[in-house]
């Protein structure tokens, strides 16, 4: 599960679990070990891939101390865009760095649609994250609408292009494409319609740069949707709130 070189011709496959908001400390504490345990059970033969999770703000240090060693990484789910000051409720990314973490979900559909996120204020929140050290794992994604309208690529080109700062430095930027109308829902777009959105969001990024898919990805669609040739790995939401079906859909990352 260590990480290898992010700009190989092979790109190293990111399963990473958004807990969104759920568990509390002991719950939390709870599907950490169990994801450790699996590890340490696995030996030789855990899944050649990273793994990341991303938990509540309450539950970071609590997680974090459990993860510590194991090779699974931590992350936030959001952040401010201010290194400090007078943001009540808010989580600087610094904050997040100093907490353990490695990575943040930025500009999730979540946010977008329930906080009115733009992709102005999404870019400013990279750039936070790239000044604490922090890799963004940006969300782009069209609604069931958009994509009826035959719209969906123009508005994922939108986000690209206005959520992303200048030239991301290499490792610090992954992409996950989630289609709106598929989180949560139990629907999943077609592999078709996933290679063909992560060929289009490919072309606009950076050589090496890590596309993941999201929405709705359980371990019975785990392996079709990993085996496609532009997928980097998964953005899971609810089965990763399970250790075995986290862990059994990381299995299907080789």
């Amino acid at each position: 599960m260590g990480p290898r070189g992010r700009n190989m011709a092979v790109r190293t496959k990111l399963i990473a679990g958004n807990w969104k908001m759920n568990l509390l400390c002991e719950e939390g504490a709870a599907l950490a070990r169990a994801l450790v345990q699996r590890g340490v059970a696995a030996g030789a033969g855990r899944p050649d891939c990273e793994l990341l999770v991303c938990p509540p703000a309450t539950l970071l240090a609590t997680v974090g101390s459990v993860l510590a060693g194991s090779g699974v990484a931590l992350g936030g789910q959001d952040c401010h865009a201010a290194a400090k000051g007078a943001f009540t409720g808010d989580i600087s990314p610094e904050m997040l760095a100093d907490a353990g973490c490695t990575h943040v979900i930025l500009g999730h559909s979540e946010r977008r649609h329930g906080h009115g996120e733009s992709d102005a204020a999404v870019r400013e929140k990279i750039l936070g994250a790239w000044r604490a050290g922090l890799t963004a794992i940006l969300c782009v994604g069209e609604t069931r609408a958009q994509r009826e309208a035959g719209t969906a690529i123009d508005i994922v080109a939108s986000h690209l292009a206005g959520s992303i700062p200048g030239n991301p430095a290499s490792g610090s930027l992954i992409i996950a494409y989630e289609p709106v109308w598929a989180i949560g829902t139990g629907l999943a777009a077609t592999l078709d319609d996933v290679a063909a959105m992560h060929a289009a969001i490919r072309s606009r990024l950076p050589a090496g740069t890590r596309i993941l898919y999201g929405g709705s990805v359980n371990p019975q669609n785990a392996a079709s949707v990993l085996s496609l040739a532009e997928v980097d790995g998964a953005l899971v939401g609810g089965a990763s709130l399970e250790a075995e079906s986290f862990w059994a859909i990381a299995r299907c990352s080789v």
